[in-house]
């Protein structure tokens, strides 16, 4: 309404960070994005997130670059199965030949041909630069004013969208205003893919997945993981390990408000009820952790684990008292005075610690991940 009332156009804002490969994957969509919907399109050029949102960040950053590879192939964009790693030099060369084109028509256009040169290795396009410490302090800010923390990202009528995994609710809220162009196709230029569940897989096979209880996105990624293993025919082993604040990392508020919403619009698009939610961070943690060894010998892990993660995230269940966890566990088909017991023991310790080890190890840091053989894979869209 402040919008009409004003007479403005439908602004997008769009954060362009150079490091990121995802950002490359997006700037492949941007012309195609504006020719379907009449709006105002403003670019920024970001920095690198900072230390706070990149908690492990040489792990980030090669894992990144392996996910945009396999994500470019399935939506048809371009990026190198190994894309090469920038150097600090030419990171500096292609920022200053970006923040050049900020103002002008074709920096979706511009904005590919540096990031395909970057990623390829190759020489820099001869073009216009601009030293970027303005260019790049102002995106910054701005970025800081909207309250996220990524490059790749949308941000539209107070609504977040990260890279073209998230460009479809975009695309969909603009159709619903009515800002598509009458020719505009309704396809989204993205759709999430959904995976192919009925081929068979070799005998043996193992879905190794490393989740935690305090993790929203452990909550999506679990049922579905156990009905696509099911439906395979292999076997699910589940990792705990402890939330990343109680590792000691950092999740500031922009993150912690962005992750809920964002799993919000993810659960109502996956049919997954969530938002009666009780944080389970510290005790109730640690509580439910401890009773991980009993499921496991009453062969009822996978269902306590679920009926965990939908106490807490879809229920409203507090399960640092004995009333909510009694309720967690006998709709897992367990019985409460046998589990009771396993409270005071701090085994399960050992075992969280030696699937954090093992998570570094294979070069992840977050959950949910996924190994499957020698392959890895990091986030509930994977």
């Amino acid at each position: 309404r402040q919008r009409l009332r004003r007479g403005a156009a439908h602004v997008v804002d769009y954060f362009h960070d150079v490091s990121d490969p995802y950002a490359h994957l997006t700037a492949q969509v941007l012309r195609q994005f504006q020719d379907r919907y009449e709006i105002e399109l403003r670019p920024h050029l970001i920095s690198a997130p900072p230390d706070w949102a990149a908690p492990d960040r040489t792990a980030l950053e090669r894992y990144a670059r392996l996910d945009a590879a396999r994500l470019a192939a399935k939506a048809g964009l371009a990026l190198p199965a190994t894309p090469t790693p920038p150097t600090t030099e030419r990171l500096d060369h292609a920022r200053a030949l970006v923040a050049a084109a900020l103002p002008r028509p074709d920096f979706a256009q511009t904005a590919i041909a540096v990031g395909t040169a970057l990623w390829r290795g190759e020489a820099l396009p001869d073009a216009p630069v601009t030293k970027p410490a303005t260019e790049m302090a102002q995106g910054d800010a701005r970025l800081e004013q909207l309250g996220h923390y990524l490059g790749a990202t949308f941000h539209y009528g107070d609504e977040w969208y990260w890279g073209i995994d998230r460009l479809h609710y975009l695309e969909a809220r603009l159709r619903g205003l009515g800002v598509a162009r009458p020719d505009a196709l309704t396809d989204p230029i993205f759709a999430p893919p959904a995976p192919d569940a009925t081929s068979p897989a070799p005998p043996g096979t193992v879905i190794e997945l490393f989740a935690s209880f305090r993790s929203p996105y452990s909550y999506l990624a679990f049922d579905r993981v156990r009905e696509f293993a099911r439906a395979r025919g292999v076997k699910l082993r589940f990792r705990p390990v402890l939330p990343m604040v109680m590792r000691g990392l950092a999740v500031p508020q922009a993150k912690q408000f962005y992750i809920l919403h964002d799993v919000a619009r993810e659960a109502r698009r996956l049919g997954i009820p969530f938002g009666r939610v009780c944080d389970p961070l510290g005790k109730a943690v640690e509580r439910g952790y401890a009773l991980i060894g009993y499921a496991r010998e009453a062969e009822r892990l996978d269902d306590y684990a679920s009926s965990f993660l939908r106490g807490v995230w879809a229920d409203g269940i507090d399960a640092k008292t004995n009333r909510g966890l009694a309720r967690i566990v006998e709709r897992a088909g367990l019985d409460w005075d046998k589990a009771k017991p396993h409270l005071q023991s701090d085994t399960w310790r050992a075992e969280v610690e030696e699937n954090r080890r093992i998570l570094t190890a294979l070069g992840l840091w977050g959950v949910p991940s996924f190994r499957c053989g020698d392959t890895v894979f990091w986030g509930q869209d994977r």
